[in-house]
């Protein structure tokens, strides 16, 4: 009796682990998160312009699920929906040391969302 209650436990458990793994790369699968992770190898998670309050560019995290954003700027039809391509992982290393990149600062007269130097990254799966 002992040795099927063990049994049972064990594969049980070996099911969790398994479901719980397949789980933990599951925005990798979509269509978006094979393009977003091929995207986000190749360009940075930033844009052109850094966030005056903080002298750099902003991350706004946002769940692992979204896959969307929308910018919007002034004019007619200046709406643009795209994919979030960066995420983040559990085992981020912390920021980076190195060159300085050449920002720019919010216009005085701002266009469009994206000047604002708030930029989307997914947080961990």
């Amino acid at each position: 009796m002992n040795t099927k209650l063990t049994m049972t436990i064990g594969v049980a458990i070996a099911l969790t682990m398994g479901l719980a793994a397949s789980h933990l790369f599951a925005g990798e699968n979509t269509f978006f998160g094979k393009r977003a992770a091929r995207r986000a190898m190749c360009t940075p998670w930033y844009g052109d312009y850094y966030n005056g309050a903080w002298g750099a560019p902003v991350a706004v995290v946002v769940p692992p699920t979204a896959e969307f954003q929308t910018h919007w700027g002034w004019g007619v039809g200046n709406m643009r929906v795209t994919t979030i391509d960066h995420q983040y992982s559990r085992n981020w290393p912390g920021p980076a040391m190195g060159g300085a990149v050449p920002l720019r600062p919010t216009p005085a007269w701002p266009q469009d969302t994206d000047q604002f130097g708030y930029y989307y990254i997914r947080g961990p799966w």
